[in-house]
């Protein structure tokens, strides 16, 4: 697996959101994930790497590299057999993918599970299943535009999945 790091300078309207000076956002030491069996199959051992505020990360590796593992750690939905992992300087566990959105981690998962008959918005609002995260449908789609205006992206949450 290989880890590529690109970072950020602006946005199309010339803004940096994500300008926080560098700061280490988050850091994976010595994560390590093995699945128990007849062998002990190892996936991860020993990763390290950090996010600092302004890098875009990309993983890149071949079918069962443990990109996804990696990623499912650090969003929750696994649990690490060894390491550490710091977020904002202070160390974590995350035992759910309610715990890693407590920290601002999520996952988008590659799997495209639309309902073709919803809005944009009704579509993420599915994915607002935890009590903390549920909001109205109005402030989910003020969201939405805020979020698209910042990234330079044309995406209306009331347009239909399926046109």
């Amino acid at each position: 697996m290989k880890l590529e790091k690109l970072t950020v300078t602006t946005q199309p309207d010339g803004n940096n959101p994500f300008d926080r000076n560098g700061e280490i956002l988050l850091q994976a030491k010595g994560i390590t994930k093995g699945f128990p069996g007849v062998w002990e199959h190892l996936i991860l051992d020993h990763i390290d790497f950090d996010v600092r505020a302004g890098e875009v990360h990309t993983l890149l590796g071949e079918n069962g590299a443990g990109k996804t593992v990696i990623a499912n750690i650090l969003s929750g939905y696994y649990q690490k057999t060894a390491g550490e992992i710091w977020i904002n300087g202070q160390s974590v566990t995350l035992n759910s993918p309610l715990d890693g959105l407590r920290h601002g981690i999520a996952m988008v998962h590659q799997e495209l599970m639309l309902v073709p008959t919803f809005t944009v918005a009704e579509n993420i609002m599915l994915g607002l299943q935890a009590p903390a995260f549920s909001f109205p449908r109005r402030k989910v789609e003020d969201h939405i535009r805020q979020l698209s205006s910042r990234y330079g992206l044309k995406v209306d949450p009331k347009t239909r999945v399926q046109a």
